[in-house]
């Protein structure tokens, strides 16, 4: 089981990120700076060493993740002032922060085998918009706002935004939402699914690391296999589907969890998960 790390939780800080794991939940908490968590290479770098991190640590006991930001704003995306300079001083690398940096923070969220949570308070736009939509579960302040950004840089969206939007919204929303560079609210959100709930302004971090630790409590093996199947239902066929899903039931039968909720509901008292 992985333990609270405070050591490490210090070093991330000076770098932009806290990394936290207490009773098998890890809390990735951005606090970048107080331009709105823009994202510098430092920040960067931070985040993809935490997102990192819970990869190896998923093997190590940690059964669920929330990321999360200090301040007023979850992410405001791509630090400008950064880019400006790197336009001016050196435009053949002004842009090598999105296969060094951003690819691969979108790859390693996306592939976490266990549940992430992401909490958004205030600005959630452009790549931070990206890195929200890794997510398994969202969760916003009443205040929370959402743009892609990109349209008004004269850019089309990286971190994995489009594709996110037309399998999340479909082509037409999505478009929209492209093309028109449109602010939309944490209701917006929710009533389109992108936001499973919506909670008072400066609760959402509660809210989300609640949401963690219910996961972290729940059956592991069963949420890996979840994932596992969501991540392919829209590319396959229903025969395919079918079949995965008998395949992945099978397994799943012979762990302990599930012989465990068995035994609960025969007893009718609530089943205690081991994550295995």
């Amino acid at each position: 089981m992985v333990k609270d790390d405070s050591t490490a939780s210090a070093a991330d800080r000076s770098h932009g990120v806290t990394y936290k794991v207490t009773d098998g939940v890890a809390v990735v908490e951005l606090c970048g700076s107080a331009s709105g968590n823009a994202l510098d290479a430092h920040l960067r770098g931070a985040l993809l060493s935490a997102a990192r991190r819970l990869t190896t640590d998923t093997a190590r006991g940690v059964r669920a993740a929330l990321l999360t930001a200090r301040g007023k704003h979850f992410c405001v995306g791509q630090d400008l002032q950064e880019h400006a300079r790197l336009l001016a001083d050196a435009p053949a690398k002004a842009f090598a922060n999105i296969p060094n940096d951003y690819n691969p923070l979108v790859k390693e969220l996306s592939a976490l085998t266990v549940p992430l949570i992401v909490a958004v308070e205030g600005a959630c736009v452009g790549a931070g918009l990206g890195i929200a939509l890794c997510a398994d579960v969202r969760v916003a302040g009443e205040g929370a706002r959402f743009a892609t950004a990109f349209g008004g840089l004269g850019l089309a969206s990286d971190s994995g935004v489009a594709r996110a939007l037309v399998r999340q919204l479909g082509r037409s929303r999505a478009g929209g939402l492209m093309l028109l560079g449109d602010r939309f609210s944490a209701r917006d959100a929710e009533a389109w699914g992108l936001v499973h709930r919506v909670v008072p302004d400066g609760r959402a971090a509660a809210e989300g690391l609640a949401l963690a630790r219910r996961l972290a409590g729940g059956p592991t093996a069963a949420y890996r296999a979840a994932k596992t199947l969501l991540r392919s239902a829209s590319a396959s066929t229903l025969a395919a589907a079918l079949e995965r899903e008998a395949v992945v039931q099978r397994r799943l039968g012979a762990t302990d969890d599930h012989h465990e909720a068995v035994r609960a509901f025969l007893a009718r008292r609530a089943p205690v998960f081991r994550g295995h």
